[in-house]
């Protein structure tokens, strides 16, 4: 059967937008037909029902016009792409059937609206450009790197790199995309949960057609502007496949993507995924939200923009000591001054979302609402820029483990560099990066009612006064009150009538009603409409003509009001550089004044960022647990790790002591002072590290058919291959995965292999009390151990990190604390003397052996005391000793202590004396 014409626009529409679920408008309501009405209907919990009936039906579902957002949320939420099909003419003034059009399509990354989105997060539309196969001239394949690319369409940040394909899953971690392009062609891959994978056609991510692409939008006739060169190549054929994408969904101006900046990782802290997984740095591992995290507990941001900024400053910490100085300087400022951070994040708080706002002013979506929250921020300004003018336009100092607290700042040496040179502070740049736009302001704020409504098209948005044409509309659309009076007082002068009146009703509209008394009066250009008791009603051509006009009012006035709305939003969009560049200044200055706000609240201080690879602090906290626990009860360690007090930290003690609370807190303070935040600490210094690696907890990736240890031995192997002497290491529980002899023997390799091939800062907790003997024959290993008090077969675990070994596990208390049978942990008591018993030398020590470079531990303890070179030991060693008579040992003995007391002035030949219990 042929399709009806209405069904005709939608089958064209939804061929035009692929698997998206087609939500086509039709008066009030959206709707939707064939198999997306059962899917919708199913997600959505709509009603199903079908248009036509029979052999005809075709499904159908659909909701009101007004609950478009909130059902959109829940269909991208599904992991659905919706197309919105919108009637694009006024069907009042529509020919026959009302044009309808695809006005864009929205997937998870290509959202803009408020209600969809999570202000605190970015929401980043990725694409990866996986590598193709070149033959070179000698035949030999050549593979190209992987480009990545990564957009936010609702801030209009736009960012591309080459990266290794052994990092490009670590990157996509650090990203955490809503959505990710891939080419038909590439092969499938595993990126961070909650991703939607879009596959594209392989020609958008053509070499050729990117930079067209790219060349056409940014209106350039080369990239090399941007930073981009030949070898960026990759990187541009992902940022190309993104722009392309949002042309052909958003089907409007993508003018605020203003530029595509190169990403270079070397400036950046390194963290692979599983390292952001251990440390919960914006996700718990058990709940896989925020909060609980490390950026939910110092978030103490007054913005979106400022909340999206600092979750930005989390994931990428710097590596530059004068980056990181430049943060610190500004919130050691902030901190020591609580007028101005309190002025500060007072007036912060009456910013709205510049960023998201000009997106929407870009796309043409900005509502009227959207223009206030714009005209209500400029109008915010100046009040922030009066105390951040009054801030040293030089950096200032603090000396290390400077406490922070209200008052002034600890260290009067201003604006010094490592070299002495002076800069200007971080505070005065972005003083002069706010700009107050003041024609802008000056403009909106004439225009815009102070309520504005959310719609376009119903009026109330125009200000009295703004424009004369619209005011006379509105006065018509009024009923024109006071031309009325004017035409009555006019009329009854012309006519004589004393009483005459002018008046209105639904039937007849405007009349002019005279009595009986003085219809002999009636001018003959009267027409006479109706008779009434007591009078005559009459029109005349004149008052017909007015009222056409005051019915007409209303909709010219909304119409006048729409125009008028464009041009300001258009005038919007002339100012979004400058507005996107007092963006950016303000979410940096919500940042710090974040940081310093946590800094005041919980006593962190300010950390001397150094580049030698050392690990300095004392009365360390975990950040998290810190805050989250009752005041007073988290206990603080001291870190000691470096040049002179051991690479190697080897950290033992039972379940449940702290162990991994203790190395995760380290690795966190590090990754704090290196995004630019002090840290909860009575003093610390942190040696730059270039990368963090943390293998903590258990995980399994079954629908890889990998086991709990194959994730833990892939994940260990990442790091002995990448991990540099700069690098910071945090192992837990390396070998728990297998049996026992297998577990000891790789941690015990794997200590060995970070300290002799890497040297870099490792923190290693591990139950195996063997490994404690490594202290002894490697000397950048150091023993720590988590101190615990037994009393009456009780176990009170302390917290608190010490030097030396623990002396046992303490794991058959634990399960006994856990519920364990008696008699279970009765028989395992049994068990663990027995093994303990047959897996011990005749010293007491573990039958383990060192590797072949180094002495064994018993025969660097015999030359550590042994006498050096000297002729009567060559004759000890030459004789027989144990066929001596007494005498002859006598005699033997008594010419060896005289050799020994002439050779008194000449300490380096002389022989040790025989210790007193030593046998003789």
């Amino acid at each position: 059967m042929a399709a009806t014409p209405m069904m005709q626009q939608y089958l064209d529409a939804k061929s035009a937008c692929g698997d998206a679920l087609l939500l086509f408008r039709m008066g009030d309501f959206y709707e939707l037909f064939f198999d997306d009405a059962k899917t919708a209907a199913r997600m959505l919990g709509l009603t199903l029902t079908s248009r036509d009936k029979g052999e005809n039906a075709i499904p159908m579902a659909g909701f009101p016009y007004h609950q478009l957002e909130s059902y959109l949320g829940k269909l991208i939420a599904s992991g659905f792409r919706a197309a919105v099909c919108e009637q694009v003419e006024d069907p009042k003034l529509a020919k026959g059937l009302v044009k309808r059009e695809v006005t864009r399509v929205v997937s998870p990354g290509t959202i803009t609206d408020d209600a969809l989105l999570d202000p605190r997060e970015s929401n980043y539309l990725a694409a990866v450009a996986l590598p193709v196969t070149k033959s070179a001239a000698n035949g030999d394949a050549i593979r190209e790197p992987v480009g990545l690319a990564w957009a936010e369409l609702s801030t209009g940040r736009f960012f591309a790199a080459v990266v290794p394909a052994a990092r490009l899953n670590d990157e996509l971690a650090r990203i955490g995309p809503a959505e990710l392009l891939l080419s038909d062609e590439a092969e499938p891959l595993s990126p961070p949960s909650g991703t939607m994978i879009t596959r594209r056609p392989g020609w958008v991510f053509a070499t050729q057609a990117a930079v067209e692409t790219l060349s056409k939008h940014f209106g350039v006739a080369s990239l090399d502007g941007f930073g981009f060169g030949d070898e960026d190549a990759a990187a541009l054929r992902a940022a190309g496949a993104i722009l392309e994408y949002l042309r052909e969904t958003q089907k409007s101006s993508l003018d605020h993507i203003d530029r595509l900046t190169p990403y270079k990782s070397g400036s950046l802290l390194e963290i692979d995924e599983a390292t952001r997984r251990s440390l919960e740095i914006t996700r718990t591992i058990r709940t896989g939200n925020r909060d609980g995290s490390l950026l939910a507990v110092i978030d103490k941001t007054v913005t979106p923009m400022g909340a999206r900024l600092l979750a930005d400053w989390a994931a990428n910490p710097l590596t530059s000591v004068a980056d990181i100085s430049a943060r610190h300087d500004a919130v050691e400022e902030l901190a020591g001054d609580a007028a101005l951070r309190g002025e500060l994040r007072d007036s912060l708080k009456g910013i709205y979302d510049l960023e998201r706002l000009l997106a929407r002013v870009a796309t043409g979506r900005a509502s009227p609402r959207d223009l206030s929250f714009v005209c209500r921020t400029l109008a915010t300004l100046p009040k922030l820029l009066v105390p951040l003018a009054c801030v040293p336009l030089a950096s200032r100092q603090c000396s290390p483990g400077d406490r922070m607290d209200d008052g002034p700042s600890p260290n009067a040496e201003h604006g010094q560099d490592a070299r002495g040179t002076q800069r200007r502070s971080l505070l005065s740049e972005l003083h002069d990066q706010i700009d107050l736009c003041p024609e802008l302001h000056a403009k909106l704020s004439a225009a815009l009612m102070d309520d504005c409504p959310l719609t376009q098209r119903d009026g109330g948005i125009i200000r009295l006064g703004f424009s004369g044409d619209l005011d006379r509309l509105h006065e018509l659309a009024a009923g024109g009150k006071q031309w009325i009076a004017k035409y009555q007082a006019r009329e009854s002068q012309a006519t004589g009538i004393p009483n005459l009146k002018v008046a209105y009703n639904k039937v007849f509209g405007y009349y002019i009603e005279i009595t009986n008394s003085h219809k002999d009066k009636t001018p003959p250009q009267y027409i006479r409409k109706q008779t009434t008791v007591n009078a005559e009603r009459y029109i005349t051509p004149e008052l017909k003509e007015y009222e056409e006009q005051v019915l007409t009012a209303d909709e010219r006035a909304k119409e006048l009001e729409y125009e008028l709305f464009v041009q300001l939003r258009e005038f919007v969009q002339q100012h979004a550089r400058r507005l996107q560049a007092t963006a950016a200044a303000l979410a940096q200055l919500d940042v710090l004044c974040s940081l310093a706000e946590l800094a005041r609240q919980h006593g962190y201080v300010r950390p001397t960022i150094v580049e030698e690879p050392l690990l300095k602090t004392l009365d360390g906290r975990h950040p998290v647990l810190d805050i989250l626990e009752p005041q007073g009860t988290f206990v603080p360690n001291d870190t000691l790790a470096g040049e002179g007090d051991g690479t190697i930290l080897l950290i033992t003690g039972p379940n449940m002591a702290g162990k991994s609370t203790y190395i995760r807190q380290v690795a966190l303070i590090t990754l704090l002072a290196q995004m630019g935040s002090f840290v909860p600490a009575r003093e610390a210094t942190i040696g730059i590290a270039d990368r963090i690696f943390a293998r903590v907890g258990a995980s399994d990736e079954l629908s890889r058919g990998q086991s709990t240890f194959m994730v833990e031995m892939i994940e260990t192997a990442r790091i002995l291959n990448t991990a540099t002497p700069r690098s910071l290491v945090v192992l837990d529980e390396i070998g728990r995965g297998t049996s026992t002899y297998d577990g000891i023997s790789l941690a015990w390799a794997i200590v060995e292999h970070l300290h002799d091939n890497i040297g870099c800062r490792t923190l290693f907790a591990t139950h195996y009390h063997e490994l404690t003997d490594l202290a002894h024959t490697l000397p950048g290993v150091r023993n720590l151990n988590v101190a615990v008090r037994e009393w009456e077969d009780h176990v009170v675990f302390l917290h608190k990190i010490l030097p030396g070994a623990a002396d046992k596990s303490y794991g058959i208390h634990v399960a006994r604390l856990a519920g364990v049978p008696r008699e279970v942990n009765e028989r395992a008591k049994q068990i663990l003397a027995q093994l303990e018993q047959e897996h011990v030398d005749e010293s007491g020590g573990p039958k383990i052996t060192v590797t072949g470079k180094k002495k064994r531990r018993g025969d660097l303890q015999l030359t550590l005391f042994a006498p050096p070179e000297h002729p009567v030991v060559e004759e000890l060693r030459r004789l027989d000793v144990a066929h001596l008579t007494p005498i002859g040992a006598l005699q033997l003995l008594n010419q060896w202590q005289g050799q020994v007391g002439g050779n008194a002035a000449s300490p380096e030949k002389s022989v040790p004396q025989p210790r007193s219990g030593d046998r003789k």
